[in-house]
């Protein structure tokens, strides 16, 4: 629709063109002809501002239907909605397995939306009311429109009965999603899943979280509870100090600004690494000895990263940094999330720069962000778009329209790609997340702890990672918001939910 739209643009000038041309070539160069051409200047000129403005309407109302006409025409405030609901009865949101995620219960004259889940899918799924949220609020126009058969429509008409919206066919899977909700348990976090080489997402836990069933009557309790964060998607929306997680942004880094030497760097930990009249320490003050870059990643020695984060250059780092989508809006399956931010120039302080590169000072990240770069990673450098959404289906299981998996970006080369899967499959061979070593497959990542507050000692925990690290199919990231060590608490939840992917996707 875009090009033909632009080729009747294109026809229409050049048809103006012509038409102006033809007049000029038939005019005689006399004096009366060219006092009466001076005549014709402000309606020549008047008829081309015209074309232009004309034309300028067309280009609009194509970059409308192109871009923006989704979005207006989805929102829950559309005006249009209230005409749909009173035709159709809103569509049901299921699995590819065929599992019920959100349904509309009619009772008589009464419809009622149901989430049989309940507070599992609470974020990720959403709810239709006051606003929306998740897959409810993007997925609103499919939800309502109804591409049931000719012969149904008509039944229903002389039935007086509303026609049945489309079905959104969405990407999660229970099991990964039960799995990932329990295993947060009673803490504050969150949890995404995600296939490598599509951008499908599993699983997207975020807690403290509700019950969509209820938000209709719990709304005013919860927008005027100021203490309240139960409807912020962490995976999208919370930011995060990465802690050591980002010293896979630091390796990276120092590949780039010196390849011939990474395979030479050497430090001595003591535990201690002192800076300005002020000091950092490895995590329980450990001493980790003679490191090199890969026992610095696998150990996680934040004497050895803030060594290798005063080494490099600030500037290249800044670009690197918005090469890896910082501070940029990121492709949420929900067309909106925090931005990433690590504020970082050739003006970065010693001091700034040593805690930036373990993860802390300036430095936030989503869960989102990080399990995009960690994707990138397993994929040759190349991240997809994440997608809940696979494809719509009419109410008889026809498909409406299809989801392709896109290449979003690419964050890095192949070369690199593969430097820093060695040190993330190290991470689990022989440092902090050897947890993973009793699984039959093969994994990599990368831990994390990342202090916050004024407590000392208290800190979140990090993992991300995918598996298998041969051929990565899988990738997860995990916050778990005030539990301490990325390899004690996160680690052992990032086994269960590779587990789950194992056991129900690669066991044929």
């Amino acid at each position: 629709m875009n090009n033909n739209l632009l080729d009747k643009i294109k026809n229409m000038l050049s048809a103006i063109k012509d038409k102006f041309t033809k007049k000029g070539e038939k005019k005689e160069v006399d004096n009366d002809k060219k006092a009466k051409r001076k005549e014709n200047v402000p309606v020549i000129i008047s008829a081309v501002l015209f074309s232009l403005v004309f034309a300028g309407m067309i280009v609009n109302l194509v970059w409308f239907v192109e871009k923006d006409s989704y979005d207006a025409i989805n929102s829950i405030y559309n005006p249009r909605d209230e005409i749909l609901e009173q035709q159709n009865i809103r569509g049901s949101i299921v699995t590819e397995q065929g599992d019920v995620l959100a349904y509309t219960e009619v009772v008589g004259e009464n419809e009622r939306r149901v989430y049989p889940y309940s507070v599992q899918f609470a974020h990720v799924v959403g709810y239709s009311s006051n606003g929306g949220m998740g897959i409810e609020k993007v997925a609103n126009m499919s939800l309502l429109q109804s591409n049931a058969s000719i012969s149904d429509k008509v039944d229903n008409d002389l039935n007086d009965t509303k026609d049945t919206g489309d079905t959104v066919v969405s990407t999660l899977n229970v099991r990964m999603q039960e799995v990932a909700f329990k295993s947060l348990g009673a803490f504050k976090g969150a949890i995404i899943v995600t296939e490598v080489e599509t951008g499908r997402v599993l699983a997207m836990v975020s807690k403290p979280d509700f019950d969509p069933n209820q938000i209709a009557s719990e709304w005013e309790d919860i927008i005027n509870d100021d203490d309240s964060s139960v409807l912020l998607n962490r995976v999208t929306h919370g930011q995060y100090p990465p802690g050591s997680t980002f010293k896979i942004i630091d390796a990276l880094e120092y590949y780039r600004q010196f390849p011939d030497e990474v395979s030479r760097y050497s430090y001595q930990c003591s535990g201690v690494l002192r800076y300005d009249e002020r000091k950092i320490t490895c995590y329980h003050g450990m001493s980790h000895g003679g490191v090199d870059m890969e026992r610095s990643f696998a150990k996680s020695c934040n004497c050895s990263f803030a060594n290798i984060g005063l080494k490099l250059d600030r500037a290249s780092m800044a670009d690197t940094l918005t090469e890896l989508l910082f501070g940029q809006d990121l492709p949420t399956p929900f067309n909106s999330g925090n931005r990433s931010i690590v504020n970082i120039s050739s003006d970065t302080t010693d001091a700034e720069m040593v805690q930036i590169s373990i993860g802390q000072g300036t430095a936030l990240m989503t869960p989102m962000h990080l399990n995009m770069i960690t994707c990138a990673i397993a994929n040759e450098g190349k991240v997809m778009t994440p997608m809940v959404i696979s494809r719509i289906e009419s109410v008889s299981g026809s498909t409406v329209k299809e989801y392709k998996p896109e290449v979003y970006a690419t964050l890095m080369t192949e070369e690199e790609a593969s430097y820093l899967t060695g040190l993330m499959k190290e991470v689990v061979e022989s440092g902090t997340g050897d947890f993973l070593t009793a699984a039959d497959y093969t994994s990599a990542g990368k831990t994390g702890s990342a202090e916050y507050g004024t407590s000392k000692g208290d800190s979140h925990a990090w993992f991300t990672g995918f598996a298998p690290a041969e051929d990565p199919k899988v990738s997860v990231t995990i916050i778990v918001e005030g539990a301490g060590s990325g390899g004690d608490y996160a680690v052992p939840i990032a086994k269960r939910l590779f587990d789950v992917y194992f056991e129900q996707y690669m066991s044929e």
